[in-house]
């Protein structure tokens, strides 16, 4: 749960570079070699971790004070929401600083043994247009065998995307890394299979206000300077599918509870927050009320992979396979995946059309949604969530709303 409350001021995108997915592939090798070099013992790291562990648990258990639970599991659950659902195994730390370190090592671990993406801006978009479309419970529907094809993975965007957070600071995530880890909860005692979800935030991203210059800088002059790609917010999703049998009237129930836990966190960090601070982005910023953006990227980006609305390219694409040390010398580059948008869905004529054709000019997500479907091996019907999925021509610009968005 949460991500880091650091206000970061907006200066002007750069739109001067174009996307290839070679360049993208070195960028997000190095970028991945260098965060696992500079995260290690990185006191810097380690202290903002532990600032957002210790906020949102406050955040948490003044939520969990005003409710009717029992006082004597009010922490217990508390600790069970925050990092059971990230993979810690009772007994609970005895404070932020310890589950920090923990945090740290399960993110070099990711770091090490995960696999790098990249996905092209078209792509990007096709998930930002799905996500756009899930619910809270929406989310509960995931199977870590049916939609996550690679266990282990790191996916760095072809930009940042901008978040404005509970409280209303500002973030900048230039990636998403995911590991399997079993979930501990309580009230009863359970354990869950699950995905550690881990948010990225640009050290050197569009979003710069003076006291993140300033951190920077003192970082570095200690020797201990931040990692290109900072850890932030740090996720637990249950991954065994739980939900995807469950009745629309619970999924509406539990979205509801979903935004209403986050409604009363919200209200508890504006009490606490500083005024944010202000400035311009012509690229727009995603507004995270409930806290679920990742969780919704995330899912949407498995889903559309394991469905086949994206293509996981090969390890290798061409130009990132070899580079030279020395004159006339060449050896391999690790294994850099390009994610790409393949074919789209054909949008059907209804049954009323007389024949002639019509010609669609966007293309749209299909939300997700409860179907009938036929199973001959065992004669009978059964309920099955299908979507999110992309309808429409290949070449189409996307459509949100009432707006369409332009993909290169």
């Amino acid at each position: 749960m949460g991500k880091a409350s650091r206000g970061k001021k907006q200066r002007n995108r750069d739109t001067a570079g174009t996307w290839s997915a070679a360049k993208a592939a070195r960028t997000a090798h190095q970028a991945r070699a260098d965060t696992r070099k500079l995260l290690r013992d990185n006191v810097w790291v380690h202290a903002m971790l532990a600032s957002n562990l210790n906020n949102r648990m406050a955040e948490l258990k003044a939520v969990l004070d005003h409710s009717d639970l029992p006082e004597q599991h009010r922490e217990n659950l508390a600790f069970a929401m925050m990092i059971g659902k990230q993979g810690w195994k009772p007994p609970w730390p005895p404070g932020p600083a310890q589950a920090a370190q923990w945090q740290s090592q399960q993110v070099l671990h990711l770091l090490a043994q995960a696999e790098v993406l990249v996905i092209s801006p078209a792509a990007h978009a096709a998930v930002m247009a799905a996500a756009s479309t899930l619910e809270p419970a929406d989310v509960a529907t995931l199977d870590k065998d049916r939609d996550i094809l690679i266990p282990t993975g790191v996916l760095v965007l072809p930009e940042p995307v901008i978040v404005e957070n509970r409280g209303g600071s500002l973030s900048d995530i230039r990636a998403f890394g995911w590991q399997p880890v079993t979930q501990h909860q309580v009230l009863p005692d359970a354990q869950y299979p699950g995905t550690q979800l881990t948010c990225f935030m640009d050290r050197d991203g569009p979003v710069q206000p003076e006291s993140w210059r300033m951190a920077v800088a003192q970082a570095r002059a200690t020797g201990s300077p931040l990692p290109p790609l900072v850890p932030d917010g740090i996720y637990g999703l249950r991954a065994d599918g739980a939900l995807s049998a469950a009745s629309s009237e619970q999924h509406t129930s539990l979205s509801e509870e979903h935004r209403s836990l986050n409604t009363a966190l919200n209200q508890v960090a504006q009490y606490n927050a500083l005024p944010p601070e202000e400035g311009q982005w012509d690229g727009g910023r995603i507004v995270d009320v409930y806290d679920d953006f990742a969780l919704r990227y995330a899912f949407a980006f498995w889903r559309l992979a394991a469905q086949g609305v994206t293509v996981l390219g090969s390890p290798r694409e061409p130009g990132t396979h070899t580079h030279q040390t020395r004159p006339g010398e060449t050896r391999p580059t690790p294994d850099v995946r390009v994610i790409r948008l393949a074919h789209q869905i054909p949008a059907q004529r209804s049954a009323e059309d007389d024949g002639s054709s019509r010609a669609y000019h966007h293309r749209w997500t299909v939300r997700m949604h409860k179907v009938r479907q036929w199973y001959p091996s065992a004669q009978e019907h059964r309920l099955i969530w299908r979507g999110p999925y992309i309808k429409g021509p290949a070449d189409a610009p996307f459509m949100i709303g009432e707006k369409a968005y332009a993909v290169d």
